[in-house]
């Protein structure tokens, strides 16, 4: 163990506390919510504390910074510390920690030996990563990197009506920060999945995220008793949405094993009364495999139940929203410089494809990017059993500290650019 690496793991524990869920070891700190902004002041006293200057910017994206070549961009670092509800602690929020201790143990090097810096160092904690609050996920992100309009996003509303903007200004954490030049980037993150437990791996090189296709369908029906009226005349939204999460699932047979993922996560109904055949319902479909050529299959049968459904069932759907991608690799040159690093401290890697979506891919599409897994312990995930062990969790931050390292020296970047 480094001189630092239990203090990492003490700091671990205490982040761990905000927005803890009583009796368990998960948390539940969706964006913005009170535990967010409680440990986002934390996580601030704790940067500057060593050295780094903290800013928050327009969507509330979390800072801290350390120039130590003035002018010069920055070497960029973290993930998200936001949560599912009833979560697991592990989530997005490992990668911020490891991403500050990556950097404090960099920084005090640079300091050091100054001539050794090619670039800054900084530590982001990308907010609304997650999405269960406010939609889409992974906001942060997709604004700083321009994906997304900010405008549009500060307006968007939660379950309850309010905005992102009057949720980060409840919790101050809303700022002004803009232009912040970016040399690379680095995420570190739980592997959500078991693969890597399974065959051993300690450092998972991530190559590529699978291909996805979300929808978000609307079905109306038509208002009616459930009691009285004949079933020959009903148009029930709730069974029309029913048979569309069915045939989602139903999809996954139709392909190899492994192939195809299909979740209905989310479900809204109206009147949602007991006596009342639901005349409106919107519910969140996803689709995701490593191949594009599923993806699309897949889809192409989802649209052909859609159509049997409206007939059928007599109602109508319509797709009010949908996000689609191609299996996206990441930069092979950032995948070769992690398995160096990882031969270089006698870690066990091997690369490894990422289901789940993270702010590294939208920071790949701009930067020269490395993103990183370490192994979550039966692949539990987004549940309050999710754990990653501590020898783990050192590994990747050691293996995370020799990654910076390498990137605030100029590795990835031409210093001409």
């Amino acid at each position: 163990m480094q001189t630092n690496d239990q203090a990492f793991l003490d700091d671990w524990a205490i982040h761990a506390t905000f927005g803890a869920v009583e009796g368990t070891d998960g948390v539940d700190r969706q964006a913005a919510s009170a535990p967010d902004g409680e440990q986002r002041k934390w996580f601030a006293e704790l940067l500057t504390s060593h050295g780094f200057t903290v800013h928050r910017d327009a969507i509330g994206n979390q800072f801290g910074l350390l120039e130590l070549v003035p002018g010069a961009p920055y070497v960029l670092t973290g993930s998200h510390m936001d949560s599912q509800p009833t979560a697991g602690r592990f989530d997005g929020a490992y990668g911020v920690m490891a991403s500050a201790y990556a950097c404090f143990r960099v920084a005090d090097e640079l300091r050091a030996a100054p001539e050794k810096a090619t670039f800054n160092l900084a530590v982001v904690n990308w907010f609304n990563e997650e999405g269960s609050r406010f939609k889409p996920s992974m906001m942060g992100s997709s604004v700083f990197t321009d994906k997304l309009a900010l405008e549009e996003a500060l307006t968007t509303t939660d379950p309850r009506g309010t905005t992102v903007r009057e949720a980060l200004d409840a919790i101050d954490e809303r700022g002004d920060f803009e232009g912040l030049p970016v040399a690379s980037y680095a995420e570190i993150h739980v592997q959500q999945g078991r693969s890597m437990e399974e065959e051993g791996v300690t450092i998972g090189l991530v190559n590529a995220t699978w291909a996805a296709h979300k929808f978000e369908f609307r079905v109306r029906g038509e208002q009616a008793h459930s009691g009285s009226t004949l079933m020959s005349d009903r148009r029930d939204a709730l069974l029309g949405a029913a048979r569309l999460i069915v045939a989602a699932r139903e999809l996954v047979d139709g392909f190899d094993d492994g192939a195809l993922h299909t979740a209905c996560g989310e479900i809204s109904v109206y009147p949602n009364s007991p006596v009342v055949v639901a005349s409106e319902v919107h519910l969140l479909v996803d689709l995701r495999s490593p191949s594009n050529e599923v993806i699309r299959e897949a889809y192409e049968r989802m649209m052909r139940v859609v159509e049997r459904v409206q007939v059928d069932d007599r109602v109508e759907i319509d797709i009010v929203a949908e996000h689609s991608w191609e299996q996206n690799p990441y930069p092979e040159n950032g995948v070769e410089l992690a398995r160096e690093v990882a031969v270089e401290l006698g870690l066990t890697h091997d690369r490894v494809m990422t289901v789940a979506g993270h702010d590294s891919t939208n920071m790949k599409d701009e930067v020269p990017t490395v993103m990183l897994f370490v192994p979550s312990v039966n692949g539990v995930s987004h549940n309050l059993q999710e754990f990653t062990k501590d020898e783990d969790l050192i590994a990747g931050l050691n293996h995370l500290t020799g990654v910076v390292r390498r990137l605030a020296a100029g590795a990835l970047v031409s210093t001409s650019a």
